[in-house]
């Protein structure tokens, strides 16, 4: 391999995240607690490895389009300024070819599935490709991705079972709470760089009531997702790991109250916990039925 290909490579993979997997855990997560409810416990390992690659791709898709539809505000963020659509190092054409490629790559795995999963698929992918655009002018774009981020869960429960219960709809809102309540103390980290250049966040909607809102959303998807553990009959072992989570959620308030822009980052990460606490509690509860 040439070391003209190989840098080119290099700033692919920078464009699709794949240095920092913590996007694909925050969506995968989601998507894995539908296949274990869907599958009662017991996923098909076809359907199990399609949904885990297809969420590495989906998010790396959404990277590169995100990254296309900020190129002209990245450079002045502090966080973002290496990225290398602010260095200049990728062409909008570049970028657009491989988003437009890890996408046809994500439907090709979803062909053997049924025809409802192939459907919620298209409207995965237009969600997914919009969203960083909503930031031009919707006051909460961490609500419509949250959107983005639950369409696994219908689409695993419409490729395991052939349809989309109501509680699995009821999931997809509690997580798209969840979604907005960590991608909040995000944006918090970028709230001055963002109120300078005019884009439009949860953080700046909510103002000085940013951190109360965190709490709210992180309460209605705990709040819901233990409710809908009484609809599918979960047990102590799986309101062991709700309490875990809402412990570590407590943890986050004591960092974000204060407000400063690397803790609320930190904050951020840290959801990966909960995501993962809470996927061991639904886990275990149908292991040990």
């Amino acid at each position: 391999m040439s070391p003209a290909l190989r840098q080119r490579l290099a700033l692919y993979c920078q464009l699709m995240r794949i240095d920092k997997p913590i996007g694909t855990l925050l969506l995968l997560w989601p998507t894995l607690w539908a296949i274990w409810i869907a599958s009662n416990g017991h996923p098909p390992l076809a359907i199990l490895a399609i949904f885990v690659l297809g969420t590495f791709l989906m998010r790396s898709a959404g990277c590169v389009i995100n990254d296309y539809a900020d190129r002209d505000f990245d450079g002045q963020v502090a966080r973002t300024s290496g990225r290398p659509f602010a260095r200049k190092a990728v062409s909008g054409r570049e970028a657009l070819l491989l988003a437009t490629g890890l996408a046809l790559l994500s439907l090709l795995l979803i062909l053997p599935l049924n025809a409802l999963t192939l459907e919620l698929s298209v409207i995965a992918v237009l969600v997914a490709a919009s969203y960083p655009f909503t930031k031009r002018f919707f006051p909460l774009p961490q609500a419509y991705l949250g959107i983005a981020f639950s369409f696994g869960i219908p689409m695993a429960f419409a490729a395991i079972t052939g349809t989309v219960p109501g509680t699995a709809w009821l999931l997809t809102l509690a997580t798209g709470f969840w979604v907005v309540a960590y991608d909040t103390a995000y944006a918090m980290a970028d709230k001055p760089d963002d109120l300078k250049i005019g884009i439009k966040t949860s953080a700046i909607t909510f103002g000085d009531h940013d951190v109360l809102a965190i709490m709210l959303c992180h309460a209605v998807f705990l709040l819901l997702l233990s409710w809908l553990g009484l609809q599918w009959r979960f047990g102590n072992t799986f309101y062991v790991f709700v309490l875990f989570s809402v412990i570590l959620i407590i943890i986050q308030y004591r960092e974000i109250k204060g407000r400063d822009r690397q803790r609320c980052f930190k904050v951020f990460l840290d959801n990966n916990r909960v995501g993962a606490a809470l996927f061991a509690g639904i886990a275990l509860d149908y292991l040990l039925r």
